[in-house]
C-alpha cells in the first residue's frame, strides 16, 4: 500500500509540471522566458521546502509529511480558483503521434529535447542525494540550540539558490537568447559537479559555497529548454511536445538518482558526482549545435 501511495504521489506530481508550463505560455508571447523561468522557479521552493521544514522540525517527520502535504492542497486549490488560460493559449488538437515522430525527425526540436535530456540527467540526482552529502560535510548539527537542523537548513539554500537562479536566467535569455543561457548553466554546473566532491571535507565553506552555486545552475536553465520547445514546436501541439520532453527527462532521472548512490559507496562522492557532469557535457554540445542552425531563429524572438 505504501509503495502504491508513493508511485501514484510521484504520476501526480510529473502530471502538473506540463500543464502548468502550458497554461504559462497562453499568457506570455513577449518574456515568456522570464514568466516560464519564475514558474520553474516555484517549483525550486517547492521542492526544497521538505528541508526547510526539516530544519525547524529535525526530530519529528511527520510535521515534515503533513505540512508538505498541506502545501500542496494548498497549492491544488488556489490553482483551481484562480489560474485560467491565458489570452495567446491555443486549442489542443487531438493526440497524435505521427506530429510527435515527426516533430522528434527535425532537428531543432531533438536537438532542445537531447539538451534538456542532458541538464535532466544531472538536475534531479543532484536535488535527491545534495543533502545527504551536506550531511557528510557539515555533520549534524544546529544552528540555534537545538531548534534549528544546519544540514537542512543548507540543502534548502541550494533550492532558494535556484529559484532566484530561475527567473534572472529568463530574463537573460530574453537578451543574449536560450542557447546561450542554457549554455553557460550547464557549462558551470557541471563544472562544478566535475571536482567539488574530491575536495576534502575539512574544506565545509569552500564546498558549502560551491554547492550553492551548483544549486543555481543546475536548475536556472531548466525552463528555457521548456520555452525553446514551446517556440520550436506547432502551438496545437504544444502541450504534447511539454509533456513528451518532461515525462522523457523525468524517466531518465532515475537512472541517475539510482546509480548515484551506487557510484558513491564504491569510489565515493567525487566521481559519483563526476557521473552527474556527463550530462551538462552533452546538453551544452546540443544546445550549440541548435544555436548554428537557422531554426534556432525562432527562439528569443530572432536571439537563439
Amino acid at each position: 500500500m505504501l509503495i502504491a501511495a508513493r508511485f501514484a504521489t510521484g504520476a501526480f506530481l510529473g502530471g502538473v509540471y506540463p500543464p502548468a508550463m502550458k497554461v504559462i505560455s497562453g499568457w506570455y508571447k513577449k518574456g515568456r522566458g522570464f514568466a516560464l523561468g519564475t514558474m520553474v522557479g516555484a517549483l525550486t521552493i517547492g521542492s526544497g521546502s521538505p528541508h526547510l521544514l526539516r530544519s525547524v522540525f529535525s526530530d519529528n517527520w511527520q510535521a515534515v509529511i503533513i505540512g508538505s502535504s498541506v502545501l500542496a492542497i494548498l497549492g491544488g486549490v488556489v490553482l483551481r480558483l484562480l489560474v485560467i488560460d491565458g489570452p495567446h493559449d491555443v486549442k489542443g488538437a487531438k493526440f497524435n503521434p505521427r506530429y510527435l515522430t515527426g516533430a522528434l525527425r527535425e532537428r531543432a526540436p531533438a536537438l532542445a529535447l537531447t539538451g534538456y535530456l542532458g541538464h535532466q540527467w544531472e538536475l534531479y540526482a543532484m536535488w535527491a542525494w545534495i543533502g545527504a552529502y551536506m550531511l557528510y560535510v557539515v555533520g549534524d548539527h544546529s544552528v540555534v540550540g537545538t531548534s534549528l537542523d544546519l544540514t537542512s537548513a543548507l540543502t534548502f539554500s541550494v533550492f532558494l539558490a535556484g529559484a532566484i537562479a530561475c527567473s534572472y536566467a529568463g530574463v537573460w535569455s530574453e537578451k543574449i537568447g536560450r542557447t546561450t543561457v542554457t549554455s553557460i548553466a550547464m557549462i558551470i554546473s557541471g563544472g562544478i559537479a566535475a571536482f567539488v566532491g574530491f575536495i576534502p571535507s575539512e574544506m565545509p565553506v569552500l564546498i558549502v559555497v560551491l554547492v550553492i552555486v551548483w544549486g543555481a545552475a543546475v536548475i536556472a536553465d531548466s525552463a528555457q529548454f521548456s520555452t525553446a520547445m514551446t517556440e520550436l514546436s506547432d502551438p496545437a501541439y504544444r502541450g504534447t511536445m511539454l509533456t513528451f520532453q518532461t515525462g522523457v527527462g523525468f524517466a531518465l532521472t532515475t537512472v541517475s538518482i539510482w546509480l548515484l548512490p551506487i557510484v558513491k559507496d564504491s569510489h565515493g562522492w567525487g566521481w559519483a558526482f563526476s557521473m552527474l557532469a556527463l550530462g551538462p557535457v552533452v546538453g551544452t554540445l546540443a544546445m550549440l549545435r541548435l544555436r548554428s542552425i537557422p531554426e534556432a531563429s525562432k527562439l528569443a524572438a530572432g536571439k537563439r
